[in-house]
């Protein structure tokens, strides 16, 4: 059994992990300030999840707050086995309308943790990155090699921050470090400001559908439980790693309403608005290296896992289907 520091655990990646963690035998102590980045009923639900399983214990508070490792002195006194940094503000979008809280979260708030682990004596760090860090025109599909260096928002631009925070801390202190680069993630309780969340409500909602731009530009999906599932095969030993973690079918934004117009057995009222600078026109992961390092793939293909998050849908339509979706 092993113990771990789970950030951003009422988060959408970090409830998951979580879970499998404590199904898997171990311990979480779960970090989350339940912010309002996006309707906090979602991460309320999650949470109400986590906190009904034995072996799980919460605090809530703010990572990019540097007192937290005075408030939290605490945690300092437990043995961990790794910290894993899943807290974040995400979403090219609102990086551009606010950029100081992305800074905040995403590279103060790594470098709270880096200094949690120096403190501590905690050897493993995992940090969750961005398929965004690759920016305007990358190879596709993307290797880790590709460039990094020309964020298109503040948001890689962050998460690019706090990857050289996360180099430095592996060279003067040799914490083992996995760096995962996430590739459009989804799934059941996903985040409500993503896509596939919204078309799911508001096409089961006879809401209309906005869609930036001609819906022609294409994402790489993963589903949740393989992404958890590569996080937990990369707290293995690996030195200082960056690591792909992406689905292996890519659709355009209009394919993809269609699927769940096929799937839901309704028609989608599409609008059409102006793109948004901010947003890449598409993604697609090279996980070679995840492959060979970790042993990783995605199993769960894009059909399965829409019809797990309609399934998912419908079961708490009478409270998902008033969650905010901005």
């Amino acid at each position: 059994m092993s113990h771990y520091l789970v950030t951003g655990a009422a988060g959408f990646i970090g409830a998951r992990t979580s879970e499998i963690l404590i199904q898997d035998g171990h311990t979480v102590v779960g970090v989350d300030n339940l912010n309002d980045a996006y309707d906090p009923r979602m991460k309320e639900y999650r949470l109400r999840k986590l906190q009904a399983l034995p072996g799980f214990d919460f605090v809530r508070d703010d990572i990019s707050d540097r007192g937290i490792l005075d408030r939290q002195s605490s945690i300092l006194d437990r043995k961990f086995d790794a910290v894993i940094n899943l807290a974040a503000r995400a979403g090219v979008r609102y990086s551009v309308e606010n950029p100081w809280i992305f800074v905040e979260t995403n590279v103060i708030g790594t470098l709270n943790m880096l200094e949690l682990c120096r403190q501590s004596g905690t050897k493993k760090f995992i940090f969750a990155s961005t398929s965004s860090i690759y920016g305007a025109d990358p190879p596709y599909p993307t290797p880790e090699s590709a460039s990094s260096s020309e964020p298109l928002q503040p948001y890689a631009a962050s998460k690019k921050g706090a990857e050289a925070l996360c180099h430095s801390y592996h060279y003067l202190y040799d914490l083992d470090v996995s760096v995962l680069r996430f590739f459009t993630v989804y799934g059941p309780a996903g985040r409500p400001d993503l896509a596939l969340f919204r078309f799911v409500q508001w096409i089961s909602e006879g809401r209309p559908v906005r869609v930036y731009g001609d819906g022609e530009q294409s994402r790489g999906f993963t589903y949740i439980d393989d992404i958890a599932r590569g996080i937990i095969l990369s707290l293995q030993p690996v030195g200082y790693e960056i690591i792909n973690l992406g689905g292996h079918e890519v659709i355009t934004i209009n394919a993809l309403i269609k699927l769940i117009e096929e799937l839901m057995g309704k028609k989608a009222d599409v609008q059409h608005g102006p793109p948004n600078l901010a947003d890449m026109f598409t993604n697609w992961a090279d996980v070679g290296k995840a492959r060979s390092l970790l042993g990783w793939e995605p199993r769960v293909g894009l059909r399965e896992g829409v019809r797990k998050l309609i399934d998912w849908y419908v079961a708490e339509r009478s409270w998902a289907g008033e969650i905010l979706t901005p």
